[in-house]
């Protein structure tokens, strides 16, 4: 006889005895028959008592032979003897009345009990929920997981653009918790885990949804700070709940947002110190994705954009088999996502998408719904009825160079200043080849700092550039110095961001791309963030070079920056008449678009 057969033997031997003697208590008071006290008094006299039992309140009788009703015990409430004495004599029923105070004797000691502990447990509540408890303390071991089903998710593929690669990993997924068996006709299985890879804002989450939308599956949602709490065992009891839930709605997708909060490396840290409760978080998260079978149909998606801290542990074949890049759109890849956001908002048709594409390179999906927003938005603000290309470029300039400054007045020295100094970059762009064209030129304040600014529009997606590129871009870079000094001959602190820039540039070409000749076809710097990287903080490189290999370095840089400014200055000498024409209409206008700016000619180099 096992554990629970022998308790539930028990529950019945406990069950039989409470009836029977429910049972003979109501047998025994359908025995007795409450009377009034006057008709106590008329049996007493007919003699039909055989015993009597007298108490402080009662009186308990016994007759003599039973009634024509079948009862033998009378019962009945005691009064003072001399009043009833008195009320016999007006031949009336009588019986006394007992007042019940036990109620409220009861609710005297139980409620203030109860005020008490409802209190008690409202601050206990109250302290667990600012821990992170959520439901008070029976519940810190269960997982704070959301759960979806298919219908909730409302995210299909189709909701996803920009990321076909990615695309194409996770619909093989889908297809494996659609068609198990199909899939394993020739022994193949589901992947355990599937890492999603790549900058803030690409869609890993949005992917991960439109995953379980797609499989019509359950989908469990949380986020890995989720899991690590004040005391140590909670998270580990949280991975074991969530597990658990997942097993008893196989097929499912478990998604963990953010796995870096609770996988990052054990033992990494400036001091070479561990956490014990992230640690054994980590460990048991680690044995579950151990633990389960691939066959029930469980899938693990988690997403990170933080790949070069977690565990080397985590990220082994076995536990997550596949790391899929979601990275950042190329011109098609914007256009696409481009289209997916448009349909929420009324676009003017004449709008090219190909040009708002051009306008934002490096924008991840998220700030290109963000732009869309925004040119909703501006739309909205000028009460216009579509959303139109200038909207779009003013909701770019609002996203890359900040708010308008319209408070920020410059006095007309610094206006004159600032205009040569953008349309020095402009002519020197406009000048040289392989540099992205200019698409409109302001002098009017945004952001922090800017006085000024140059949109450029490239005219492709580039993934590796020339020396001779570099250069033209240092050039252009330098363009606005240049026009200071050619026209004012002074220097101001307005090009610190130019000389920033060009100096990376330049830094970067001797340091790691070795186009220097001096130097020679040497990587003198490393990556800074390698992947799978063993410590969280990010120390300066390690010099494995020389004094005399750092003293040349630094003349090779200042050799660059130099042939740059010496570039650009060249360009606007040649061009001196149409640098002044150009910038008295920028002062003029504050902003000129590229149908505005002049056509230069080629510069040979």
């Amino acid at each position: 006889m096992d554990k629970n057969t022998h308790i539930n033997f028990w529950y019945v031997v406990f069950a039989m005895f409470f009836i029977v003697m429910l049972q003979s208590w109501w047998a025994q008071s359908q025995r007795v028959e409450k009377i009034p006290y006057s008709e106590f008094q008329q049996l007493l006299k007919e003699r039909r008592l055989e015993s009597i039992g007298v108490s402080a309140t009662s009186i308990r009788g016994k007759l003599k032979s039973v009634d024509i009703e079948g009862h033998q015990y009378i019962e009945t409430v005691r009064i003072e003897p001399d009043f009833a004495a008195q009320l016999a004599d007006y031949d009336v029923e009588f019986s006394g009345v007992i007042e019940s105070k036990w109620l409220a004797q009861i609710l005297s000691w139980i409620l203030p009990a109860v005020f008490f502990v409802g209190i008690w447990l409202f601050f206990i509540r109250r302290m667990a929920e600012k821990q992170g408890f959520g439901g008070g303390l029976m519940s810190v071991g269960k997982s704070k997981a959301k759960i979806y089903v298919e219908k909730d998710t409302q995210v299909t593929f189709a909701d996803v653009a920009g990321v076909d690669e990615a695309k194409a990993e996770l619909e093989e997924i889908v297809a494996f918790l659609r068609e198990p068996d199909s899939y394993g006709r020739l022994g193949a299985h589901v992947p355990k885990g599937v890492l999603l890879v790549g900058p803030p804002g690409t869609g890993k989450t949005l992917l991960a949804r439109a995953v379980a939308g797609e499989a019509g599956v359950p989908f469990y949602s949380i986020s890995g700070s989720e899991f690590v709490e004040m005391f140590v065992g909670v998270g580990a009891a949280r991975v074991r709940d969530l597990f658990d839930q997942a097993r008893r709605s196989a097929p499912c997708i478990i998604f963990i947002d953010e796995l870096d909060a609770l996988g990052r490396a054990r033992g990494a840290g400036p001091m070479m110190g561990g956490h014990d409760e992230k640690e054994q978080t980590l460990n048991q998260l680690l044995s579950e994705l151990d633990g389960f079978d691939p066959q029930q149909g469980i899938v693990l998606l988690s997403a990170t954009n933080r790949p070069e801290i977690l565990d080397p542990a985590l990220l082994r074949a076995g536990r997550f088999d596949r790391q899929v890049l979601v990275d950042r759109p190329d011109k098609l890849g914007r256009v696409e996502i481009l289209k997916v956001h448009i349909k929420k908002i009324k676009l003017d048709p004449e709008t090219m998408l190909e040009e708002v594409a051009a306008l934002t390179p490096g924008f991840s999906g998220a700030d290109l719904a963000n732009l869309v927003n925004e040119a909703a938005i501006l739309a909205t603000r000028r009460r216009a009825e579509l959303v139109t290309m200038d909207d779009f470029t003013r909701a770019v300039e609002r996203i890359v160079a900040g708010l308008e400054k319209k408070n920020r007045l410059l006095n007309p020295y610094e206006r004159e200043v600032v205009a040569y100094h953008e349309t020095g970059h402009a002519l020197v762009r406009l000048a040289l080849p392989g540099v992205e064209m200019v698409h409109k030129v302001s002098i009017i304040p945004r952001g922090i700092g800017a006085l000024g600014y140059n949109i450029q529009r490239p005219t492709e997606d580039r993934y590796l550039m020339t020396e001779a590129e570099l250069m033209n871009k240092m050039a252009a870079l330098m363009g606005g110095r240049a026009a200071e000094v050619l026209v004012f001959d002074k220097l101001s602190t307005g090009a610190a961001d130019d000389l920033s820039q060009a100096t990376n540039i330049a830094r970067m070409m001797v340091t790691r791309y070795g186009m220097n000749k001096i130097l020679g076809q040497v990587a003198y710097d490393k990556e800074q963030q390698p992947f799978l990287a063993q410590t969280e903080v990010y120390t300066p490189p390690i010099r494995n070079y020389s004094e005399k290999t750092a003293w040349q370095i630094d003349e090779a840089v200042r050799e660059l920056v130099k042939l740059a400014f010496e570039k650009a200055s060249s360009i606007l000498r040649l061009h001196k008449p149409l640098l002044d024409e150009t910038a008295m209409l920028l002062l003029s206008k504050e902003t000129l678009s590229a149908a505005e700016l002049p056509t230069v000619e080629p510069f040979e180099q």
